[in-house]
């Protein structure tokens, strides 16, 4: 182990660097990877009172080709934060789960939790080591959120494939239905949202993400395969089962055989100020 380093990335990079993400794959100078890796789609994070939410669809594809219907996208990177991910879908798990060492390595290392700063740093870091193979097609590009200890709050961090890294506000979506996602829940956000209130506008942006992007899947009602969603607040982590997300998407689908398009907003709010969604 290098001295003084609380990395697991250095030591990894040290004693077997051929076992970091992507190392093993060997794409010639000039060329491009394919269209028939399989990608991961769109991701979504929104903040709410005393948390922070994370959801994703489930579908995979290669080229037009639907390759996964069933893939996790949104993970716990420790106990006080989640990591989702957009783009190549084996680079993406790769990094999360080198993140998820990193992390637990760095608190038994140190004998301290790293802060949301300090862990959103580290994902930098570590999503610059995949800098060569992503110029080459195999990009992965996280979403990270984690409740701030200090703060009181859930912070949402985004990336570019070149590892930099920015805060957002209150909500931010990622991947090829990223701005269809971020536009309903510019219309369906509330800060002060209960944690089902956002799962809620989460699964509502999703859907309108599938409704407009080919990539991103809705909810399969038959298969029974719905987006994963999941929070951490002060009480930490917590993934919505099934059976809890299949209920929100029931109450979601019935709304939208009345109004296909979803819930919409007032184009003015009302007398009092008001301009809650309906």
């Amino acid at each position: 182990m290098i001295p003084g380093s609380s990395s697991f990335a250095d030591f990894l990079a040290s004693y077997a660097p051929e076992l970091l993400p992507g190392q093993g794959r060997n794409v010639q100078p000039g060329s491009t990877a394919g269209e028939e890796i399989p990608h991961g789609t769109t991701i979504v994070a929104s903040t709410y009172a005393g948390g922070v939410l994370m959801a994703g669809d489930r579908r995979a594809t290669a080229g037009s080709m639907i390759a996964v219907r069933d893939v996790e996208k949104v993970f716990p990177a420790d106990e006080f934060s989640l990591i989702g991910f957009a783009g190549s879908a084996g680079i993406g798990v790769e990094l999360v789960r080198l993140f998820q060492v990193e992390l637990e390595h760095y608190e038994k290392i140190e004998g301290s939790v790293l802060s949301v700063d300090g862990k959103a740093n580290r994902l930098s870091t570590l999503l610059r080591g995949n800098l060569g193979l992503a110029m080459q097609g195999l990009a992965a590009v996280p979403l990270y959120a984690g409740w701030d200890e200090v703060l009181r709050r859930g912070r949402i961090f985004s990336y570019d494939v070149t590892g930099g890294r920015y805060e957002e506000q209150l909500f931010h979506s990622i991947g090829s239905g990223s701005l269809f996602a971020r536009g309903s829940l510019k219309k369906l956000f509330d800060e002060d949202a209960t944690s089902e209130e956002a799962a809620a506008a989460a699964l509502q942006a999703l859907y309108d993400a599938a409704d407009d992007d080919s990539a991103t899947g809705g909810p399969d009602v038959f298969r029974k395969i719905y987006p994963i969603i999941a929070t951490v607040s002060e009480a930490g982590y917590r993934r919505y089962t099934d059976e809890e997300v299949a209920a929100i998407v029931d109450r979601m689908l019935e709304g939208r055989m009345r109004r296909p398009l979803g819930p919409t907003a007032p184009a003015l709010p009302s007398a009092d100020g008001e301009g809650d969604a309906r």
